[in-house]
């Protein structure tokens, strides 16, 4: 195999390490092996679907990885062919990892389950309390307990034989934790915090300006490095029961993912990338080594403007009708038009001019989505951020943005925004959806737990009439007397939504590549197909050829008809 053939396509979302070897775990349903004194890829591996963390064995010769397929895989190494898999998860399995012995394998998955294997795939048990998807795990230092995290505020520290659970309440959802030394817990919280229990107590250290994303410790080093959507990485020295010294700080690079990390032998740290290939940070230079980091071609986000049609995604390049428009470098996640312009924005938290590339406007959380709407007799955009902020631009002529007003109506990421008839329309990561009138911006109405699983998008059908979707696989459509659920055929979470011009018919993606039409009039859905096995990011419906179009994150756009 070619080595150019062996660099990831997608965003790269858990990295490992071990000795000389580094494992990558993509959005492109690959795991890949490199040589870390080399900086070359050696070996691959594929899922049937992202691929979310990975893990090694203590003892280097195995390697674990996670996948939205809703399975766990041991692979050998460094040859990396396939082992054992590990089935019967509920829901994308979010995280796996190795007992300190090697001997049994802990996963946890977005059905809140926690579940431990043995290394012949025989499922020891499984462990269940949580209320909201678990995001993380981590095992004690002698293999007897498993702490994991979750969107439902609390840790719990499980007992593998008995399967008993000791609960510390922390309010607040903590994607990422890990045992530390002497058997202290540390928690990364959405509200920058990183949570320490340590002695029967819980302290917390402010350390981020935004959400905490990831940690990862090194015991050995006694090292602790936090990764958060301010985009920022620190490094923390452990010092003692509830006790953190700060060694170093640094901006990410632009490419760079908050979401994965591992600490390496000689103290640098590798992240996760939006490109090709990990980057590097050296703490006691301070500097960055993002050799290799190429952003792929994946598509975030598709739209049609007076019959052209614009896209972006993870490099970051606007394109109209196929043709380079502009460079915003750094990935993007949504489109959207107003007076005459067209904007963008994404992982940086910054706002973009898409025919130019020029910044219009900084926010300290990444941007989400967006949508257009007129107040007053002028024309308006409102952009949701991954902080739960909702932020209203006033469109100048000139192509300026002036910001009118914010709405904090979650603590979690925005997923959808839509308008109507005088309502924005919103829905959230928490799924919790929201309806405001933009004449005052008063809240109209909320849902708490619209979804049963995190919801992804949304869309104005009609008047007073919404649609929504999520991990559930569920379409709502939402009216004056409550919603209607129709159970969708995608086998995957839905990941977006669009409607024709009169919403009449809808169309729904899934991040496993499937396409299904609803007829709104009948309410049935049409056969569904699969044009790609790479997932749906963005629909838009194309009203001059009476078509959606459907991006992809295998670079494709493809046409559907209505």
């Amino acid at each position: 195999m070619h080595e150019d053939s062996l660099r990831h396509f997608g965003p790269i979302s858990g990295i490992a390490a071990h000795g000389n070897l580094i494992a990558t775990a993509g959005y492109d349903n690959r795991i890949i092996l490199w040589d870390a004194r080399r900086r070359e890829p050696l070996a691959q591996a594929h899922h049937d679907h992202l691929v979310n963390q990975c893990a090694f064995s203590s003892d280097g010769r195995w390697l674990v990885s996670a996948s939205s397929d809703y399975s766990a895989r041991i692979w050998e190494v460094p040859s990396m062919r396939l082992r054992m898999v590990l089935p019967d998860h509920g829901d994308d399995v979010d995280m796996a990892l190795f007992s300190p012995a090697d001997d049994r394998i802990a996963t946890c998955a977005l059905d809140r389950c926690v579940r431990v294997f043995d290394r012949q795939g025989q499922c020891l048990k499984i462990m269940r309390g949580h209320t909201g998807n678990v995001l993380s795990l981590a095992w004690s230092r002698d293999g007897r307990h498993v702490v994991s995290s979750s969107v439902d505020g609390t840790l719990r520290k499980w007992d593998t034989e008995s399967g008993a659970a000791e609960i510390t309440e922390l309010g607040v959802r903590t994607d990422s934790v890990e045992f530390g030394p002497e058997g202290w817990i540390f928690a990364g919280d959405d509200k920058g915090r990183i949570a320490i229990l340590a002695d029967g107590k819980t302290h917390f250290v402010s350390a981020h300006q935004a959400g905490v994303k990831k940690i990862v410790l090194d015991p050995v080093q006694r090292i602790l490095v936090s990764l958060s959507y301010d985009r920022t990485l620190a490094v923390w020295r452990i010092l003692g029961p509830g006790g953190l010294e700060e060694t170093a700080r640094t901006v990410l690079p632009d490419a760079g993912w908050a979401r994965a990390a591992v600490v390496l032998s000689d103290g640098r740290v590798a992240i996760g990338t939006f490109g090709s290939t990990y980057a590097v940070f050296d703490p006691r230079a301070s500097t960055w080594d993002v050799s290799g980091v190429a952003a792929g071609e994946a598509i975030n986000a598709v739209l049609n403007v007076n019959g052209r049609i614009y896209s972006v995604g993870d490099a970051g390049t606007v394109r109209a009708d196929g043709a380079r428009v502009a460079e915003t470098g750094s990935l993007c996640n949504f489109l959207v038009a107003a007076k005459g312009q067209v904007f963008t924005g994404g992982h940086l938290g910054k706002l973009f001019d898409a025919k130019t590339g020029a910044t219009l406007y900084e926010h300290h959380s990444p941007l989400n989505c967006a949508v257009a709407f007129e107040k007053d007799g002028a024309e308006h955009i409102a952009v949701g951020s991954y902080t739960g902020e909702i932020l209203v631009f006033a469109c100048g002529s000139d192509g300026a943005l002036e910001r009118r007003h914010v709405l904090q109506p979650y603590e979690n990421a925005v997923k959808g925004l839509a308008c109507r008839d005088g309502i924005l329309f919103s829905v959230c990561a928490s799924t919790d959806l929201a309806w405001h009138r933009i004449q005052d911006w008063t809240l109209v109405k909320r849902v708490s737990k619209a979804h049963e699983r995190i919801a992804n998008a949304g869309c104005a059908l009609g008047r007073d009439r919404f649609a929504s979707v999520g991990r559930d696989r569920a379409l709502r459509l939402w009216g004056p007397a409550g919603a209607e659920v129709f159970p969708s055929p995608h086998p995957n979470s839905v990941k977006c939504i669009g409607a024709n011009d009169d919403g009449t018919a809808l169309l729904t993606g899934s991040y496993g590549g499937t396409l299904a039409l609803f007829d709104v009039v009948h309410s049935r859905w049409l056969p569904m197909r699969r044009p790609t096995v790479s997932g749906i990011s963005s629909i838009t419906w194309d009203g001059a050829r009476r078509r959606f179009l459907a991006a992809s994150y295998d670079g494709g756009i493809y046409p559907v008809a209505a």
